[in-house]
């Protein structure tokens, strides 16, 4: 059996968040009926719809808003010395510490995290950010002893147990392996790919010459990876099965910061882009550079449990293309015919250096649907009422428009399949005639629907409904021969991409 982490208890908001999400089809604990498994989580009905509107955004944002940047799709299985040359085998891991009273394992960085943030709640920022740093230094120096004497001088205690009774830090690799060969005794050790950057590298070449790419470009691929984490929790936010997105943009040795500046603030755009507000976001610079990075900064969303990275961008430098070119004795570059204004001559063969943007889709769904989860008072006096919906941006909700006939006879269900119909092909629409007309907008409400479109008696009459909006609840009369392109407007990809 695994060692399983118990995390302290969620806050009251990201309690109702979770429930809310399982309730109305959103996220489910994977395989549930077995009493589920830990950190891996079924997107639902709504989920799906949800999050595949997040991946489908991003990838237009990055192939379709930009002429140099092309999509592939690389399997989860690779040789394994790709993660030899990436330095996955000989350095992914994360330093883990147990409690002997409790049993329980915890990443000994984020124990120290979380002090700082406690420090910074309690109005002693200073003092918080000095231990993050000196945090840094010693995981930078693989200094593991004087990780646990920082644990212990800091007071830090097991949220279980209550007790300090700690073991010493150890290295723990997060990379599943598996074998590969038709037989025990032929099998071969290989891994699930732990990050999706390594299908790009690997197809540098070969994307750069079927596509005649001229540096600068870049390459976008979503995809599955693997982290056998040992603190996963926090609902989706830390899974050991997700999902990236991600973009390495290659160009000339020199310009790096450059690029990794303009990739900054364009990756900020986007996430507002979404409806996060700017106060919800913030730039975290790294103290600890990772092996392959000459500059790092993480996007953090301000989640119910605090400020977390949502998306990492990071300057690889030629680590990854040179270590490939290394280890496979293929060469892994490309040569540039511009003129190098400084020599008079073409910059010749090099190495590309690399700028990523790196953002979990699962991480990105947490945020929105974070953000999204709106607790509100109508009315007053006597007639005051708690509200509760979910303000996604119309692009993104799962259903865009709800067609609702007032009553189940008269005529008007047979109405309302007609204008289901007509729509159907053209926008996510769904119909329902059960219970009162009020029950089914609060339904509607709650899984983030923007229109709902009641069909009434009058419609018979002149063909116009009535569209009620989610975030107003005001109502309007509209005919139904405009209703497809008013709400594919509203709903369009267009009204996210023209602001990234």
């Amino acid at each position: 059996m695994e060692n399983k982490v118990v995390a302290p208890a969620e806050n009251g908001l990201m309690k109702k968040i979770v429930s809310h999400a399982k309730e109305y089809g959103f996220v489910f604990p994977s395989s549930e009926i077995y009493d589920g498994l830990q950190a891996v989580y079924d997107y639902g009905q709504m989920g799906v719809e949800l999050k595949n509107n997040i991946k489908t955004v991003w990838y237009k944002a990055m192939t379709q808003l930009n002429d140099n940047i092309v999509g592939i799709d690389a399997a989860i299985f690779m040789h394994p010395l790709t993660w030899k040359a990436s330095g996955h085998i000989d350095g992914f891991s994360d330093p883990m510490i147990d409690n002997k009273d409790s049993k329980k394992r915890y990443r000994a960085d984020v124990l120290v995290e979380e002090r700082a943030a406690q420090m910074e709640a309690a109005g002693k920022k200073d003092e918080a950010d000095a231990l993050v740093k000196k945090l840094a230094r010693l995981l930078e120096a693989d200094d593991l002893k004087g990780v646990q004497d920082l644990i212990t001088n800091e007071k830090i205690t097991c949220p279980i147990s209550g007790t300090a009774n700690w073991t010493e830090v150890r290295q723990f690799n997060l990379m599943f392996s598996t074998q590969v060969g038709s037989v025990a005794e032929d099998a071969s050790t290989i891994y699930l790919r732990p990050e999706t950057a390594q299908g790009i590298f690997v197809n540098f070449l070969n994307v750069q010459k079927t596509g005649r790419m001229k540096i600068p470009f870049g390459i976008a691929q979503i995809g599955k990876a693997f982290r056998n984490e040992i603190v996963a929790r926090q609902f989706t936010f830390r899974m050991r099965e997700f999902e990236q997105m991600e973009m390495q943009f290659f160009i000339r040795p020199g310009t790096e910061m450059e690029w990794y500046k303009k990739w900054k603030e364009t990756r900020l755009n986007w996430h507002k882009a979404l409806g996060i507000p700017a106060e919800k976001l913030r730039f975290h610079d790294h103290e600890k550079l990772a092996h392959y990075a000459n500059a790092a900064v993480d996007i953090e969303f301000e989640f119910p449990f605090g400020f977390k990275e949502m998306e990492g961008i990071h300057s690889r430098t030629d680590f990854d293309l040179g270590n490939h070119q290394e280890l496979s004795k293929k060469k892994q570059q490309y040569f540039d015919n511009d003129i190098d204004e400084a020599t008079g001559k073409p910059y010749g063969n090099y190495v590309p250096y690399v700028v990523e943007t790196s953002v979990g889709a699962d991480r990105c769904f947490l945020a929105v649907l974070c953000n999204a989860y709106t607790e509100e008072v109508t009315g007053e006096g006597e007639s005051q009422k708690e509200r509760v919906y979910l303000k996604l941006h119309p692009t993104l909700a799962p259903i865009k428009a709800a067609i609702l006939p007032i009553t189940k006879k008269d005529g008007l269900p047979e109405k309302a399949m007609e204008i289901y119909n007509e729509l159907k092909y053209d926008i996510k629409v769904t119909y329902e005639d059960k219970d009162s007309i009020g029950k089914r907008y609060t339904r509607n409400d709650l899984i983030g629907t923007p229109f709902c479109i009641a069909v009434d008696h009058q419609t018979l009459e002149d063909n116009t409904v009535t569209i009620r909006h989610r975030d107003s609840m005001e109502q309007e009369r509209v005919a139904i021969s405009e209703l497809r392109l008013k709400i594919r407007k509203e709903t369009s990809w267009r009204t996210i991409l023209e602001k990234v």
